[in-house]
């Protein structure tokens, strides 16, 4: 296939700054496609069709196929596969179609104003995202390179910062690298006074804990109070254990049934950026509670639905694992999420009554995996002083699907 589209990544030096290479692959396109900033890079003179991104960005992606197989070039910033219109592309677009010369992406341009190695960094983009996607990031001494929404960005990192006890966290705004208008702003984040400047700016913060911080690990098994919950939770100790059974591996789906805060949810997507997880929870107090527990905790991306198992799985996308932390005594409902598991995902079932744990027995008995009985104690006050209270014994059942399993 003779590739007809090209995808030329440039900086704000323009394209007088491209190589050869990139600059021939714009010189003999027949339409060129970017955004106003890209465009406006173009000679004056010069007559081709130019096309600015739309809004959704879905619609670009059918004009551009509708253009084969006319010489189509778009004009991406900096890399256009760090978070940029490549990835977008490659999704509907064979890459033999098309050739990718990318530019300098901006974490490779803050690494060298700022002396950071890029491999001690953590890149995030909040184009479009929420600010709650910083928390599982704000770890004392982590670096952290933010490509901006606009212009607000800033002064919104720098109070969401504050607010969570991180204000002596040092800040560096750097707008336009690498053009003539560059210009860079420091600063710490309880001191951020700089008014907004340029839309096109991407933030560098270390993160430094205050005496009010509170760093939370992205392992299993938060302190219980991290949640906001009605007593009736996965407990801590629990927690940490169904977790580990449950294995999580990066970029997949947990549907946690019967959810009630969502701890186990919220946990599973913490263990990493790519992990995703829908809760299944009926009671609207409680699909409240996941939901401030997934902006507080970092995890804005928790699907949350409302329902009861088996029924409301119907047409839910398969998962990768499954958590039933309640209901597991309703009929069909153990049958359902087996029958949905993918091959290879993990079932991992938790009870404290004496129904349910009949059930997981008799699917014990019937399938196989593993029983364990987890008793937690915790040393508590007894009048003037301490002893061992133990918390509900909880049941646990794990089975892992095989993989080559129907599914």
């Amino acid at each position: 296939m003779t590739p007809w589209l090209s995808i030329v990544g440039i900086g704000e030096d323009g394209i007088e700054a491209l190589s050869p290479a990139a600059r021939a692959l714009v010189d003999q396109a027949e339409v060129l496609i970017g955004g106003d900033r890209h465009l406006a890079m173009l000679p004056a003179g010069d007559s081709r069709r130019r096309i600015p991104w739309p809004s959704p960005l879905s619609a670009l992606v059918e004009t551009i196929e509708s253009l084969k197989p006319r010489r189509v070039c778009v004009l991406a910033t900096g890399d256009p596969f760090c978070f940029g219109i490549g990835t977008t592309l490659a999704r509907r677009i064979p890459l033999d179609e098309m050739v990718v010369i990318p530019g300098v992406s901006a974490r490779t341009l803050v690494c060298s104003r700022l002396g950071w190695p890029q491999h001690t960094t953590r890149l995030l983009t909040l184009h479009g995202r929420p600010l709650a996607l910083l928390e599982p990031h704000l770890q004392p001494g982590a670096r952290l390179i933010l490509l901006s929404e606009d212009a607000a960005t800033p002064a919104a990192v720098a109070a969401r910062l504050t607010e969570r006890g991180f204000g002596p966290s040092a800040m560096t705004v750097l707008e336009h690298m690498g053009g003539p208008a560059e210009r860079r702003l420091d600063g710490c984040a309880d001191a951020w006074t700089h008014a907004p400047g340029e839309d096109f700016n991407t933030v560098a913060v270390t993160v430094t804990a205050g005496p009010d911080a509170r760093t939370l690990s992205t392992l299993a098994g938060l302190p219980d109070d991290a949640f906001a919950h009605d007593g009736r939770m996965t407990k801590r100790e629990v927690r940490a254990v169904t977790l580990a059974a449950l294995a999580p591996h990066p970029g997949e789906l947990l549907w946690d049934v019967g959810a009630g805060c969502g701890s186990v949810a919220v946990e599973w997507m913490r263990s990493h950026e790519l992990n995703r997880a829908i809760a299944l929870e009926p009671r609207p107090e409680r699909r409240a509670m996941i939901a401030a527990n997934a902006e507080r905790l970092g995890t804005p991306g928790l699907k949350i639905v409302d329902g009861t198992a088996p029924a409301a799985l119907a047409g839910l996308e398969p998962p990768d694992a499954v958590f039933v932390g309640g209901g597991a005594s309703e009929p069909g409902v153990i049958e359902a999420c087996w029958a949905a598991l993918k091959p290879g995902g993990r079932l991992v079932a938790n009870t404290v009554t004496l129904e349910s744990e009949a059930v997981l027995l008799a699917k014990h008995a019937e399938m196989g995996g593993e029983l364990v009985r987890i008793a937690v104690e915790r040393a508590e006050p007894v009048g003037p002083y301490r002893g061992w209270r133990p918390l509900m014994p909880v049941t646990q059942w794990r089975l892992a699907k095989p993989y080559g399993a129907a599914e």
